[in-house]
């Protein structure tokens, strides 16, 4: 009855003041996060600079994709646990948590004083912002009716494509400022915690959640013998009832393979945006810093439309079809963005259109993923499936990077990475197609 209720409230063009948060909170939680990885992708160059004045041109792209690398590694840690807490602990618990935690160690970055000090900071700051996309995730599926959850989820995504184009925006102005410019950007990254406060006050947690919760608990004082093999899943520890239940198992390993595609290709791939434009910039002598702003700006415009357009594409065609349509528009654009577009003015079209494919598809995960799990495990499943990839997909940004430093370019980089885009074609086509349907309970 909630679910129909939900429904037509939805339909006569109202939503409820919880919905609104919801989607508000994890949208902005989302944005912080974005801010904060874009500000790495667009300073690691100048850091590296500074803090090891004594490496070359060509140690810096490699040290670069180190430090990406091991952002995207803390990254994956931290998501996993991030989406545990959440399952047994409340979602709104969770997303403050987070916030807090990534708002810290982003401002503590600024202070850095040697790469390995700044590495270490990487590392931490990563494993903080790893679990709020899969509570957000979470708390926005719960909260919204199936005929709009992948609307909302659109939204929510497209807050990391608004994260990425401040970052651009406030580096095109900070940049000038010196060589501890970047200082001040990572500074910026501490404004989250000013949030924390309305989240815990304003933000409600999620009634499924809460249900599921108290069925938890009710369960676990029942004691195991008494249990059938369903309620023993709301006792065991949710990770391992993810991985060990044979349908889970089988949607968690599908959504893994697609969710390295998505995360290899982008990190992989278009992280090297900046910087490649950044680079035809300064061989038509004209400012590479700036062009390079203008770029991530640009790419983001087209991811933020990405993102948002994927949740309508979903609910109108379903979840399977738009899926195909992102990951076969990113293995085409990426050639044709690094290999065949060397003249600045068509690149601004080429990056307006690349950003919708390559980073718009991430929006396929929050609408997606949680129509696989049931509300106990719906945050672990997420949560997994979105941060168990960078366990692999930190390889991306080294690979490019290493074959950067050694070949000179970055078009046989982004295209040979980008060929990970097949993979996700292919795995599409064996996931479930879940549109209309209500969440698993």
């Amino acid at each position: 009855m909630a679910e129909i209720a939900a429904a037509r409230t939805a339909r006569a063009g109202t939503l409820t003041r919880t919905q609104r948060r919801s989607l508000f909170a994890a949208n902005l939680g989302w944005l912080f996060d974005g801010f904060e990885t874009y500000a790495l992708i667009l300073t690691a160059g100048v850091v590296l600079r500074q803090l090891d004045p004594s490496a070359s041109a060509t140690q810096v792209s490699f040290l670069t994709g180190v430090t990406i690398s091991l952002t995207l590694l803390g990254w994956g840690f931290g998501g996993i646990l991030g989406g545990i807490f959440a399952d047994y602990f409340g979602r709104r618990r969770a997303l403050l948590t987070s916030m807090v935690l990534y708002a810290t160690f982003t401002g503590l970055t600024a202070l850095s004083w040697s790469w390995t000090s700044f590495l270490v900071l990487r590392f931490i700051t990563g494993f903080a912002l790893g679990s709020e996309w899969g509570t957000g995730t979470a708390l926005v599926a719960e909260t919204w009716p199936k005929n709009a959850r992948a609307k909302a989820a659109g939204l929510m995504q497209c807050g990391l494509g608004l994260g990425f184009f401040v970052a651009s925006a406030c580096w095109y102005f900070i940049a000038p400022l010196g060589a501890d410019s970047w200082r001040y950007l990572f500074l910026i990254g501490v404004l989250p915690a000013l949030f924390a406060l309305w989240l815990r006050r304003k933000v409600p947690e999620s009634e499924q959640w809460t249900a599921a919760h108290q069925r938890r608990r009710e369960l676990r004082e029942r004691g195991d013998d008494e249990l059938t093999a369903g309620e023993r899943s709301f006792t065991r520890l949710t990770l391992y009832q993810v991985l060990s239940d044979p349908k889970l198992r089988m949607l968690t390993i599908l959504g893994s393979l697609m969710s390295l595609a998505t995360t290899l290709g982008w990190w992989g791939v278009s992280t090297w945006v900046p910087a490649y434009v950044g680079s035809l910039a300064s061989d038509s002598g004209q400012d590479a810093a700036a062009w390079a702003s203008r770029a991530g700006m640009i790419y983001n415009v087209g991811a933020v439309a990405g993102y948002i357009a994927f949740g309508f594409l979903a609910d109108r065609f379903g979840r399977r079809p738009a899926v195909l349509l992102y990951f076969g528009a990113s293995l085409v654009l990426t050639p044709v963005l690094f290999l065949w577009t060397h003249d600045l003015r068509l690149i601004v079209l080429v990056l307006v259109v690349n950003g919708f494919f390559t980073l718009g598809q991430y929006t396929w995960m929050p609408v997606w993923l949680p129509e696989f799990y049931p509300t106990h495990l719906r945050a672990t499943g997420a949560a997994f499936v979105f941060n168990a990839a960078r366990f692999i997909a930190f390889l991306g940004p080294l690979t490019a990077g290493a074959i950067i430093s050694r070949l000179g370019g970055y078009g046989i980089a982004a295209t040979t990475v980008g060929l990970i885009y097949v993979l996700g074609l292919v795995v599409a086509l064996f996931c479930p197609e879940t549109k209309g349907k209500p969440l698993p309970e």
